[in-house]
């Protein structure tokens, strides 16, 4: 009964797990709809033991999941159209061994526009190949880059290096695409890596690059904005905060994008300001050890 007690309070209360050193609630938030399996195991120990009453208990744990995620679980696998724009997001991998396949994989998602991160100077002339007749217009700042079948202006780097980062460090840049249901202000960005060690969640470095972030979008004076791209974090981890505050979230799908392989977090986004995010859904694993995300689009 406690187990079920406990689990039901992480859930619940994850913004009151501190998140000094190790980062502990940044790491709970990252992985928080997985407290659901808490609920299955404590149910089996509980018929294991002919626990009646702890077999109960579980339904609080239960019902906080259902509460926080089951609009997300039991959605429809498609939000109502139309859309005005669709977006391919995905960090393709700088030692992605096949970089004309997933280019080819993006070009099939048929969307509007396909913004990637991890871009190589050896690599681009491959995207560039594929991706250049269905999406003319394009830009590129270091390692990101954006490709539109929409024109594309004011085009611009946004530096989101933090404190003691080269300037070789080139994440980030602002376009504004001309898209059929109007003009948009895109971000295409890159945020530091964080790493999961004995002493905890090494995100520092990220987080700081989220407020950068975070701040220009506060003082961009578009009415309609995207931000897309790797942010190395969930929407609910609160060390993208600063970021996230500003910006609208899609509404349906858990859409797990990270590792490729047996994805557990969507750690690629696609969020809005004066615009409806109206789903996002994941893709088919590429060369890289991200998979694409793909976000529809509504120009309010």
């Amino acid at each position: 009964m406690c187990g079920a007690a406990g689990a039901a309070a992480l859930q619940a209360l994850h913004f009151a797990v501190p998140n000094g050193a190790g980062r502990p609630g940044s790491l709970l938030e990252t992985f928080l709809p997985w407290l659901g399996l808490s609920v299955p195991v404590l149910g089996c120990l509980a018929l294991l033991k002919r626990s009646w009453a702890g077999l109960l208990a579980c339904l609080a744990p239960l019902a906080v999941w259902l509460w926080m995620f089951g609009g997300m679980w039991f959605s429809p696998t498609r939000a109502p159209g139309p859309y005005d724009l669709t977006v391919v997001q995905h960090n393709v991998a700088d030692d992605n061994a096949d970089p004309s396949g997933t280019a080819r994989a993006l070009r099939a998602a048929r969307a509007g526009l396909v913004a990637v991160q991890e871009l190589t100077p050896a690599a681009r002339p491959v995207y560039q190949n594929v991706l250049g007749d269905s999406h003319p217009h394009r830009a590129v700042h270091g390692t990101v880059g954006l490709w539109s079948a929409h024109p594309l202006s004011d085009v611009r780097p946004v530096d989101i290096r933090p404190e003691g980062f080269p300037a070789s460090w080139q994440r980030g840049l602002r376009a504004t695409v001309s898209a059929p249901g109007g003009s948009i202000t895109v971000y295409v960005v890159h945020l530091p890596s964080v790493r999961l060690g004995p002493a905890g969640l090494a995100s520092a470095a990220r987080d700081e690059s989220a407020a950068l972030l975070g701040a220009l979008v506060a003082d961009d004076p578009a009415d309609r904005l995207l931000v897309v791209g790797d942010l190395n974090g969930t929407v609910r981890d609160r060390g993208l905060g600063p970021l996230t505050s500003r910006l609208n979230a899609p509404p349906s799908g858990f859409a797990f994008s990270w590792p490729a392989a047996l994805p557990v977090a969507r750690i690629d986004q696609v969020l809005g300001r004066g615009v409806e995010v109206a789903e996002v859904s994941a893709l088919a694993a590429t060369g890289s050890d991200h998979r694409p995300v793909l976000g529809r689009v509504r120009l309010r």
